[in-house]
């Protein structure tokens, strides 16, 4: 119960009273228009993990899982990198932006695959959802190219850490 106080409070700090993708009156989706807004630097930084059972897990840390697909973790950083890339076209209300900076970092973490992602653009709109597509996709990568191994992984703690730039300024989780 102090977990879920303590989570809302952290999410209802700095938010609007409304949602900004649905229309007041009639609750249909719109797209936000971004027309009047300054471009500005902005950043955002996405983590999460897959938990892996411990014979995948060795196999990862032995480098040993080179698949027919390639190196685990070089592939996933790529599909992360492809995925911030592609993340309007994904989700439907998403402007398309010319991102200057994508970086998916993956590394082994005792029983885990943590994955880092930071998207950077000059924009009128924020990198969060480019930056946890990245993650979502390199996790999922991950998956992929391990579940000939075994398929009890679990994918959690995908979550934005931090933003940056825009009218709303800066954003950190507080942990």
């Amino acid at each position: 119960m102090m977990f879920h106080s303590r989570l809302s409070s952290m999410l209802n700090r700095h938010y609007s009273t409304k949602l900004t993708h649905t229309d007041p009156t009639t609750g249909e989706a719109k797209m936000v228009s971004v027309a009047n807004k300054n471009i500005t630097q902005r950043e955002a930084r996405a983590i999460g993990y897959i938990l892996l059972p411990p014979e995948t897990y060795t196999l990862l840390e032995k480098n040993e899982l080179h698949t027919a697909k390639g190196n685990v973790l070089g592939v996933a950083q790529i599909a992360g990198i492809q995925a911030a890339k592609q993340t309007s076209q994904l989700i439907p209300l998403c402007h398309p932006l010319l991102l200057d900076k994508i970086d998916v970092n993956l590394r082994l973490a005792h029983d885990r695959v943590e994955c880092e992602s930071i998207v950077r653009c000059q924009g009128k709109t924020g990198v969060e959802m480019e930056a946890l597509t990245a993650t979502n996709v390199a996790l999922l990568t991950v998956y992929d190219m391990c579940k000939a191994s075994s398929k009890k992984m679990v994918i959690e703690g995908i979550r934005v850490v931090e933003k940056s730039g825009g009218k709303s300024g800066s954003w950190q989780w507080d942990s």
